[in-house]
């Protein structure tokens, strides 16, 4: 309970701080679609956690539909359009993505809060894209600086949470009967989601001299 409430206030934490650096970047403007992403985040998971309170919706279809799509192609368009500077491959990848709707609707039911082929299916596009990125910062001459660059920060958070967390979510089905092996995970799950908007937050704060 007190990891559910922390990684929903961290996720206003990271919004919050990252309206101060908001417009900072004369070079690189698309830090504020970032921005404007984990603001749309949290205002989400906000709607799901209390949203019930204030108006009558379907919280499955609300993730499944939007929120979660939302997050792969953010991170599609930020890893291959913009940090590796590929927009081809990003309309390539989303669209793959977009397809995948199509299988998840006929052979998988809907009846959960996520759609586990879906899910499993954007985050190995996800997956692809943080080894490219990772392989590009390796290779970079600016390796040595690492701490100033925001992506350094972003790709070690997306790897912790939706990388860490692919197994569970592929295998909830069978995860779910497994009562300890459940609570594990799921605790993982909370603290790598944490986590990743901590380095969210580091990355507009130590990152900001590389996009400045």
């Amino acid at each position: 309970m007190i990891l559910q409430k922390s990684l929903i206030w961290m996720e206003g934490l990271a919004a919050i701080i990252s309206l101060f650096y908001y417009n900072r970047s004369k070079k690189d403007r698309y830090w504020n679609v970032f921005s404007i992403y984990l603001i749309i985040m949290f205002i989400s998971e906000a709607i799901g956690k209390w949203g019930y309170l204030f108006m009558d919706y379907n919280k499955p279809y609300f993730f499944n539909y939007f929120v979660i799509p939302l997050e792969f192609l953010f991170f599609y368009w930020l890893y291959a359009a913009k940090s590796l500077g590929r927009p081809k491959l990003f309309y390539i990848l989303s669209l793959l993505y977009l397809l995948s709707f199509i299988p998840s609707e006929i052979f998988f039911t809907t009846k959960k809060i996520i759609l586990s082929f879906n899910y499993t299916f954007g985050c190995l596009i996800l997956m692809v894209l943080v080894i490219m990125e990772y392989y590009k910062q390796i290779n970079s001459a600016e390796i040595l600086n690492f701490s100033r660059n925001k992506m350094f920060y972003i790709n070690l958070g997306v790897t912790l949470f939706y990388i860490g967390t692919l197994p569970f979510w592929t295998f909830f089905t069978l995860i779910k009967n497994y009562r300890e092996l459940h609570d594990i995970y799921f605790s993982y799950f909370l603290i790598s989601g944490i986590i990743m908007y901590l380095l969210f937050s580091i990355s507009f704060i130590w990152g900001k001299q590389s996009s400045s």
